[in-house]
């Protein structure tokens, strides 16, 4: 007879919920103040906690940002994912969709993205092996879409094909072209640049629209597999 599974007990489900108060109150104070402003101390005065209290469920200001930026990910991923799988079966459509969708999560939410490609603070190490293996999934939905626009005869920009073949072994990531890897890198360089200047109000500052400066970086992408 198998043995029956019990779920988490109250006290798991209580910490759990109290480490999402905690997040939901840092990205607050992100979206605030950005990552200069989060402070453990504010937020157990906001939960009604003591600072000692919070620090059983986040033992210092770094494992707090490590999670924040792991969900982000997680939930850029997710958007990406759905973009891809709710365009049309044409790879370049759905391509595309994946690129407004990038932007879109972006301009929703520009505290989390800076704090995916931005170092949050001096000292923080926002490329430990945690953070890069949270930030694959993301990059896997658009490697995977990507790659059913190559040519057999797709090439890599001039000595990168090597490093990308490396890199793809080393994530983990297969049936993907190198060529098609260091391409998309170049576009998601691109769409970055792109969505930093805007979120930051450059283009308005100019009086642009970008939206047909992201449409070109894809249709550049296609023709350049």
């Amino acid at each position: 007879m198998a043995e029956s599974r019990r779920g988490p007990g109250p006290r798991d489900r209580f910490r759990a919920q109290v480490r999402e108060e905690v997040k939901a109150a840092a990205l607050r104070q992100l979206a605030d103040g950005g990552p200069e402003a989060l402070s453990l101390n504010a937020i157990a005065k906001q939960l009604g906690m003591t600072g000692p209290a919070l620090y059983r469920y986040f033992a210092n200001r770094d494992s707090l940002l490590t999670e924040l930026v792991i969900d982000a990910y997680r939930d850029l991923a997710s958007a990406l994912a759905r973009a891809a799988d709710a365009s049309a079966s044409d790879a370049a459509a759905r391509l595309a969709a994946v690129a407004r969708a990038y932007r879109e999560w972006a301009r929703g939410q520009p505290h989390r993205y800076r704090l995916l490609f931005r170092a949050p603070l001096p000292g923080y190490d926002a490329q430990s092996t945690r953070l890069v293996e949270a930030s694959q999934p993301a990059m896997n939905v658009v490697l995977n879409v990507a790659s059913a626009l190559a040519a057999p005869d797709a090439m890599a920009p001039e000595g990168s094909e090597g490093q990308f073949g490396e890199w793809m072994k080393l994530r983990g990531v297969e049936d993907v072209p190198a060529a098609v890897a260091a391409r998309t890198t170049m576009l998601w360089a691109h769409l970055h640049g792109l969505v930093s200047l805007e979120i930051e109000q450059n283009f308005a500052s100019m009086g642009v629209d970008p939206t047909p400066l992201y449409e070109e970086e894809v249709r550049d992408f296609v023709r350049s597999l």
